[in-house]
């Protein structure tokens, strides 16, 4: 017999998980994957072998490995079948990441992201920056400060932090910074409706150029804090 707890109508048991079979055939694969250790280029068994193996058909098998191409986890070659293949970690998130469809409090959290991951770019920035980019960013400061309009001064913001990413090198976390790109222009627009102008910090774009050609990765880690701190107040 069950025993229920005392005062209580309530058993300890926990209701079974609902998972389909194709759910399940996923999830055995996708540990069947890692433990061979298999790596892109490498083969898997064929449909049918997967079938007669799992004991299930071949429609949830096909279902089930749709699922991985779909996330670019294995893919079909010419005479080879099907191998596993190299995902692109960031082609799920281009297919969501807008901001007309995502609610105040995710675009709030990706904005937050942003503001981690631009206080982190300081020693990629200065391990790899260039004579001409440095040139770079100093055509973007100039023209922001002969910006006639809001709207202007805008973009000279999203310019410059965009060739802060590309300085970087890396190329995920570039990709990833486009990726972010409407959601910033969302939030930067509310925030002009709202105010009729963009918060700035005590340190300017033209502050962070200084310490780029003469400063420490330290110096302008604290000074990117001081630029985004407008921003930084705002998390609760």
């Amino acid at each position: 017999m069950i025993e229920k707890k005392k005062g209580s109508g309530d058993t300890n048991l926990q209701p079974l998980e609902k998972i389909s079979m194709t759910d399940r055939v996923e999830n055995r694969l996708g540990e069947y994957f890692k433990s061979q250790g298999l790596v892109p280029g490498d083969p898997i068994p064929k449909e049918m072998e997967i079938a007669e193996a799992l004991g299930v058909s071949r429609n949830v098998v096909r279902e089930a490995l749709s699922r991985f191409k779909m996330l670019g986890m294995i893919e079909t070659r010419k005479r080879r079948g099907m191998v596993m293949a190299q995902p692109d970690i960031l082609n799920s998130l281009e297919r969501v990441l807008d901001p007309y469809i995502l609610d105040s409090h995710a675009r709030k959290e990706i904005f937050e992201l942003r503001l981690v991951l631009e206080m982190g770019l300081a020693h990629l920035v200065f391990a790899r920056i260039k004579e001409e980019q440095l040139s770079e960013l100093e055509e973007i400061v100039q023209r922001e400060i002969n910006a006639k309009s809001v709207k202007e001064r805008v973009q000279c913001d999203i310019d410059f932090h965009a060739t802060l990413y590309k300085i970087a090198g890396n190329d995920i976390l570039g990709r990833f910074q486009k990726l972010l790109l409407p959601v910033f222009d969302y939030e930067l627009s509310y925030e002009l409706k709202l105010k009729d102008k963009v918060s700035q910090g005590k340190v300017t774009h033209q502050g962070l150029y200084e310490i780029l050609k003469t400063g420490t990765p330290e110096e302008f880690q604290s000074a990117m804090y001081e630029h985004l701190k407008p921003h930084f107040d705002t998390i609760a």
